[in-house]
């Protein structure tokens, strides 16, 4: 049996955690075990005050393939409710822990984002991708109706037309068409791709990550959101925001004309 522990690698420096898939003979196809550590470890992430921002990549010419279909499921008879159980359960779960995790998760794609592994990078919050990077929304090919949340993530991202032409002919996407679309925040060359990572994850380390926090859950709800429950909301992060330590000393080095050395608090 595989160990995800392994297969999942994690570390934590600078305030940043760095979760890393690590099947690249598989290129990192996610098996359920991975799926069910990353989960936890990014659930634990969100609960350490000491981490402050998270980096997502693979190891190899693959960021994620998507969904490990090779285990199999289940030979004998299909019930009705199974497969939307499987996925809620599944893919669906996982892409959520993404969009809730209280800190920023930024996703260095360093290879090929097929399926699943399109959608978990495109959940991340900021996505830095490698030029040998590639974005395919398989499913078509298949003969599959995309999951993962894809039809909700890539409307937002790029719009209706925009998401019906991926998902309804299933090419791949290179780095820069990515780019271009509006799928990444910044394509750089391979070699840079960790540096790059690293960098813009002590960055945000730094910052005032409660604020963070809340915005990040303003940015994800927006869009489902009509302008007075927006607004309302809005009120009440800032509500929030005022009692943490990060917001007075934002206010007080402001006025004493000096860096905020904030502490995530």
């Amino acid at each position: 049996m595989s160990d995800p522990t392994a297969e999942v690698t994690h570390a934590t420096a600078g305030g940043v955690a760095y979760l890393t898939l690590n099947r690249p003979e598989a290129l990192n196809a996610i098996t359920p075990a991975q799926r069910d550590r990353l989960i936890t470890l990014l659930g634990e992430a969100s609960a350490d005050p000491s981490v402050r921002a998270v980096v997502l990549t693979g190891t190899g010419r693959g960021f994620c393939a998507g969904a490990d279909l090779r285990g199999g499921g289940s030979s004998g008879e299909r019930i009705a409710g199974d497969v939307a159980r499987t996925i809620r359960q599944g893919a669906q779960r996982l892409i959520a822990a993404v969009l809730d995790c209280e800190k920023p998760v930024i996703a260095a794609v360093n290879g090929t984002a097929a399926g699943l592994g399109a959608q978990l990078a495109l959940a991340c919050d900021l996505v830095l991708a490698a030029e040998s990077a590639k974005f395919i929304e398989v499913f078509v090919r298949r003969g599959l109706v995309p999951d993962g949340g894809g039809a909700y993530l890539l409307p937002r991202l790029i719009g209706p037309q925009r998401a019906k032409e991926l998902m309804f002919f299933g090419d791949t996407v290179s780095a820069a068409d990515a780019e271009r679309l509006g799928l990444v925040n910044r394509v750089v060359p391979d070699e840079e791709l960790e540096k790059t990572a690293r960098d813009w994850a002590e960055r945000l380390a730094t910052g005032p990550t409660r604020a963070l926090a809340l915005t990040k859950q303003l940015v994800n709800a927006s869009l489902d959101s009509d302008r007075t429950t927006a607004f309302a909301a809005e009120a009440a992060a800032q509500e929030i925001n005022m009692t943490t330590e990060d917001a007075r000393e934002g206010m007080a080095s402001f006025v004493e004309r000096r860096s905020p050395e904030y502490r995530g608090r």
